[in-house]
């Protein structure tokens, strides 16, 4: 299965995750993490991102939807899996695929702040360059890309390419 052109190949972004989860475990020194995966595609992030980090980590998850089977956000989004852990008085590092509209992720953050975190920060594979329609502060970014739609690396179009070692342009035909 492809996925049109390779855009980011997957040495590329190994090394990227590496040099994010070295500057995180430099910021962090010290501290114990909870690090939340994004559900459904940050999971291959979180985890080969973790893999870098040396601290103690713990991990949790969050599920959301804004997307649905369409390839581009509705603009509401609904939570369907929470947190297990309290994140009262503790680091936080969430953890997303791809930051587009920074709707989705602009809600998280601010739900989760409410939560009363010693810190959140924000780290993700991607950012779309000039597409958020809210300002999002993202402080480990791997990669800026244009306005493609993009699968593989746990992104998916209807639930398809995540399995992809890369990221790739999903091509108009594909869709």
């Amino acid at each position: 299965m492809e996925a049109g052109r390779v855009l980011i190949g997957e040495e590329e972004i190994a090394a990227r995750l590496r040099e994010m989860g070295e500057q995180i475990t430099r910021d962090y020194e010290g501290e114990a993490l909870l690090v939340v995966g994004v559900l459904r595609g940050a999971f291959m992030v979180m985890a080969d991102l973790a893999r870098h980090i040396r601290l103690p980590v713990e991990f949790d998850f969050m599920a959301v939807s804004s997307y649905g089977s369409a390839t581009k956000t509705s603009g509401v989004v609904r939570i369907l899996k929470d947190l297990d852990e309290e994140i009262a008085g503790r680091h936080v590092l969430l953890v997303e695929d791809i930051v587009d509209s920074g709707l989705t992720i602009d809600y998280l953050l601010k739900t989760l702040r409410l939560r009363r975190p010693a810190s959140i920060e924000l780290a993700t594979l991607l950012v779309k360059e000039n597409m958020q329609r809210v300002p999002v502060e993202v402080r480990y970014a791997g990669f800026e890309i244009g306005p493609e739609f993009v699968v593989g690396y746990g992104l998916d179009f209807d639930q398809l390419y995540r399995n992809l070692p890369y990221i790739g342009v999903l091509e108009q035909h594909s869709l």
